[in-house]
């Protein structure tokens, strides 16, 4: 990078200190754009912060993260050797808390603080207001909040069940706060948290009956392949994305068979066009007869459930693993607001149209890892801050918006699931050479700071 100590450059607002906010902050850092972080907890990590005392962390006593740790570290930290494939979330945790103090980020963020509310003046400044009280201004809002810690619970479903109900978000282990053991159980869902939950109460001797109940099909993939973790096999990048999809889909039929011949749904959908459900243990779990299939709720019943097939179990206790909405709670603005299907369409999963002094990191739901997308995504937010990317003619944007959302989510079956759903590896590829093509449009026109520092100067 090229930073010239003679611009003025722009004052961000970042939101959270979460993984993605962190990496984003230590990039602006690198590049000496002065930034505030704020972070609502009295610590670092977000969603992996175990029983953080900002409820927004869904992570569960037992829970190992699914993405290998050759995917999840970052860039210019590695992660230490002797982790296993796949970390506990404390591990996670404790990797995070190295980065952030080895970086020296830890005293560029307040902690204990939250941002109540965010709203873009007419002078283009933003005004936020603080948890503390206090109203500050700045030039760029980074937005790093998150998006799974608002738990999406159906309502469709008609009748009342008097049992206990959670949401995965909430559920902590199989004792506390509800004691699930000789317990009737019905988890909802097919995604990764429906998986591992169900496969840890299902076990003897905790809950009586373990029932998943699933919408449609699923493919459950396996966390090894021929002995490695099964996200380190990548193919080489000039192999078109459809093509290496193709020869994954082969790869996945090949080790795991048919779902329908361990007694699941028959999937509407081939491998890799859901986003997939990832485990090591519930497909053993159900050849055991510990999980018990059942399909779609028809309605809830009292002390138990109907679903459409007609049949009815007693239940004592439901685990809802649907999923979670995309919320900003500090914004106001419709324009900022996602669809009810969790639509929500950015430049490069960054830039909403018409706010180019705005930033959303990490919010899409990348295969393989999360935990390290906002870092290659800071690349592009710290030199277009510094003046050294442009970003594409307005006119231009929402095109490019489109042909990406076809790209990434056009072999998808329709679910709010995955309105955000990105190829990685696809994206990172592709940023690089947009990385390019800004760089050369800010060059043409001289590199000016795009966006203008005026906060500190402002009463």
């Amino acid at each position: 990078m090229a930073f010239d100590g003679e611009k003025r450059l722009p004052k961000a607002c970042i939101v959270g200190a979460g993984p993605s906010g962190f990496t984003t902050a230590k990039r602006l850092k690198d590049y000496g754009i002065p930034y505030d972080c704020f972070e609502v907890s009295d610590d670092i990590g977000g969603n992996w912060y175990f029983n953080n005392p900002n409820g927004m962390s869904s992570c569960y006593e037992s829970l190992h993260i699914d993405t290998s740790k050759w995917r999840l570290a970052f860039e210019d930290y590695p992660i230490p050797s002797h982790y296993p494939d796949f970390p506990h979330h404390a591990q996670l945790l404790e990797y995070f808390h190295n980065y952030v103090d080895h970086f020296g980020l830890r005293e560029t963020i307040t902690f204990n603080t939250g941002v109540e509310h965010a709203e873009r003046r007419d002078d283009g400044l933003w005004s936020v207001r603080l948890s503390n009280g206090e109203t500050r201004v700045y030039d760029v809002l980074i937005v790093c909040n998150g998006h799974h810690w608002d738990p999406r619970i159906p309502t469709e479903y008609p009748g009342e069940f008097n049992g206990y109900q959670v949401h995965s978000h909430n559920y902590r282990d199989p004792f506390e706060p509800f004691d699930f053991r000789d317990k009737n159980v019905m988890v909802v869902g097919g995604g990764n948290s429906a998986m591992d939950i169900s496969s840890e109460l299902s076990q003897k001797p905790i809950a009586k009956n373990l029932y998943i109940s699933l919408r449609r099909g699923i493919w459950v993939m396996p966390k090894y392949m021929n002995g490695q973790p099964a996200d380190k096999a990548v193919l080489p990048r000039w192999i078109p994305t459809s093509i290496g999809r193709k020869l994954a889909r082969k790869a996945v039929k090949k080790a795991i068979g048919n779902m329908e011949d361990y007694g699941l749904p028959k999937p509407d959908h081939e491998p890799l066009d859901g986003h997939p459900s990832v485990s090591g243990e519930f497909l053993t779990r159900v050849g055991c007869g510990d999980i018990k299939i059942k399909g779609a709720i028809e309605r809830l019943d009292g002390d138990g459930v109907i679903y459409k097939d007609g049949s009815r179990e007693q239940l004592d206790a439901i685990v809802w693993a649907t999923g979670y909405n995309i919320s900003f709670p500090f914004f106001t603005d419709p324009a900022l607001t996602p669809d009810k299907d969790n639509r929500f369409d950015l430049f490069k999963r960054m830039v909403r149209p018409g706010f180019d002094n705005l930033f959303f990191m990490g919010l899409a739901q990348p295969l393989p890892t999360l935990v390290n997308f906002a870092e290659q995504q800071s690349k592009l937010v710290g030199a277009y801050l510094a003046g050294e990317y442009a970003l594409p003619p307005a006119d231009q944007i929402d095109d490019i918006i489109q042909a990406d959302n076809e790209f990434h989510t056009g072999h998808f079956y329709n679910s709010p699931r995955h309105t955000i759903q990105v190829d990685f590896h696809a994206y990172c590829a592709d940023l690089k050479k947009e990385l390019k093509r800004g760089a050369a449009r800010a060059d043409k026109h001289g590199n000016v700071i795009p966006v203008e520092a005026r906060a500190e100067a402002t009463v």
